[in-house]
């Protein structure tokens, strides 16, 4: 499957943003799918995962409560809302496919087979 992300930019600190990541050359439904986040200089980290029907989510303590998955199968497209951003959350948000047999959200990069290429969000203060 090849992913797309998009919706980043340069943002205000305390706005929100929808990210999405659209996928083709095979249905999306066959898919776990995560996000994750790479800051300058830092590694890349787990944001969040979603389950094949979107009926499971999982999200890292650092981001619970402010970060929200979805997706819309039919469509083939994952989503990641953001809210009450801050200049910490400057990065580029990868979102990523696992297609393992298994009911578990991965939070490992090297679990996830399959990436977009990562949109940019800047956020000013």
């Amino acid at each position: 499957v090849q992913l797309q992300a998009s919706g980043g930019g340069l943002v205000q600190a305390g706005d929100s943003l929808t990210l999405s990541c659209a996928a083709s050359g095979r249905t999306l439904s066959s898919y776990k799918m995560g996000w994750f986040r790479q800051a300058p200089g830092k590694e890349r980290v787990f944001l969040g995962a979603i389950s094949r029907n979107g009926g499971t989510t999982s999200y890292a303590d650092s981001v619970k409560g402010r970060f929200t998955i979805s997706r819309d199968n039919a469509k083939n497209t994952v989503y990641l809302q953001v809210n009450s951003l801050s200049r910490e959350d400057t990065a580029v948000y990868y979102c990523a496919a696992d297609r393992t047999n298994t009911k578990y959200l991965f939070t490992a990069v090297n679990d996830y087979t399959s990436w977009g290429q990562g949109t940019l969000v800047t956020v000013s203060s």
